[in-house]
């Protein structure tokens, strides 16, 4: 099961590349074919909001781009999605008229200012030239135009001076607040800590993967960090840290669902054939291990297919697609099961102490799992623009909850202790003497 969890990551961290179209510097060059062949050729879109918001472009070959009297047309993005479901009724040309701001490329250097916004607003921005709308089949042999586009809103101050969308702004400094939290934490808690995973004892397994599992986040936070940090500079950022970020936060994710599944799959697979002395041994069958193998596997593939399907967004929190659908279906799924599990151990165990140690387990389980799908569902109540950063903090702040919850949890000695020593083995991944000779990894 451990080689199993170790492959899981080395694929997620072998299918990654660098998400370029994330930046709000955008380079490239105006294609008049490309243009052509979609009636407009599309750059690039942008969350404006306040005032004074800009739009900059430079170009180094004048004189073709005024041979091609080369324009870009700026559309709403609701407006742009209306035009594309009644395309039939309008041609090349009506299209481009509709535009609500248009700019003639004719200079080294363009500035456009989008002001007076009631609420930050999707814009998408086409080139397009003498060339696009002709009937000629013949291709055009004009030669590209290269480009450097960037895209601002105003700061604090009212001044053009932000590459971050309205649909980004905040979370430079939300990862900032939470690395610093990170660090503080780590000043404080590091050393007792690793003393209490020295000492050994029944819970040093758990404590170990579950302090992989954190600093897999801690680590995720800071490469999100670093990547916005450079992105709130120059607006390109580093998008290897933020792929980086996305595989740690993925390894976060499988490592978690490994330490709960190993805690809990005996008693949902063959609970049945327990005695009740002993409700939570695990259970190493291969009815276990198979059905555990499983859905470690489907979440590692569920969780790629996600982020090969929506590469728009650096947030594996963004369930906007089929695969993400499907992970909520799951997590779903997996906290019902788990849950009904610990309420018939609950329901018949007579020890207080053993009963209120369930409870938090199990509190600790299902916030774990049903914080995506809840804020999934809250989010829709929200602005489209505000819809990812709901989800992206708050899954975030109640995961790191859950592991608060786990770790007093297995440090507390009146509950753990307690719970895992009136019984050779109560918990798995302990170290105890009917299981010593058996690796769990």
């Amino acid at each position: 099961m451990g080689g199993l969890r170790l492959l899981a990551v080395a694929l997620t961290c072998s299918c990654w590349w660098p998400q370029g179209g994330q930046a709000k510097t955008l380079r490239g060059s105006f294609s008049s074919a490309a243009a052509r062949d979609a009636q407009g050729q599309s750059i690039g879109h942008f969350e404006f909001h306040g005032d004074h918001a800009l739009l900059c472009v430079r170009i180094n070959n004048i004189a073709v781009a005024v041979g091609k009297e080369a324009k870009l047309y700026l559309f709403r993005a609701q407006e742009w999605l209306t035009l594309q479901e009644s395309s039939p009724g309008y041609s090349c040309s009506e299209r481009l008229a509709r535009a609500q701001l248009t700019m003639t490329v004719n200079q080294t250097e363009h500035n456009l200012t989008v002001s007076q916004l009631p609420a930050p607003q999707t814009w998408r921005v086409f080139y397009a030239d003498k060339y696009t709308c002709k009937d000629d089949t013949e291709s055009p042999q004009e030669e590209d135009i290269p480009f450097e586009m960037v895209l601002l809103n105003p700061d604090a101050e009212g001044n053009p001076l932000d590459h971050f969308s309205a649909r980004e702004s905040g979370l430079h400094e939300f990862f900032f607040l939470l690395v610093l939290v990170y660090f503080v934490t780590a000043c404080i808690y590091a050393q007792s800590l690793w003393q209490a995973m020295r000492k050994g004892g029944p819970m040093h397994t758990i404590l170990k993967v579950l302090t992989t599992a954190l600093l897999l986040q801690a680590a995720s936070a800071l490469a999100n960090y670093i990547h916005f940090s450079r992105y709130s500079r120059d607006g390109i950022g580093l998008p290897l840290m933020g792929s980086l970020a996305e595989v740690f936060d993925i390894a976060s994710q499988i490592q978690m669902l490994y330490l709960l599944l190993s805690l809990c799959m005996g008693w949902t697979i063959v609970r049945m054939k327990k005695s009740q002395s002993r409700p939570l041994q695990w259970d190493s069958t291969p009815a276990s291990t198979g059905m555990a193998a499983f859905i470690v596997i489907t979440q590692s593939v569920l969780l790629l297919w996600e982020q090969f399907e929506d590469t728009s967004h650096h947030s594996s929190h963004s369930h906007l697609s089929l695969a993400g659908v499907l992970l909520i279906i799951l997590r779903i799924c997996l906290a019902l099961s788990l849950g009904c599990g610990l309420y018939q151990i609950i329901t018949m165990e007579r020890s207080t102490l053993k009963r209120e140690f369930y409870i938090t387990f199990a509190k600790g389980c299902i916030l774990w799992f049903l914080c995506q799908p809840a804020l999934a569902c809250i989010a829709v109540f929200f602005n489209d623009y505000q819809r990812d950063k709901v989800i992206t903090v708050g899954v975030i702040l109640c995961q790191a909850v859950a592991m608060v919850i786990l770790y007093r949890l297995f440090l507390s000695h009146s509950l753990y202790w307690e719970v895992s020593s009136l019984s050779s083995v109560t918990l798995p991944l302990t170290i105890s003497s009917a299981h010593k000779g058996r690796p769990h990894f």
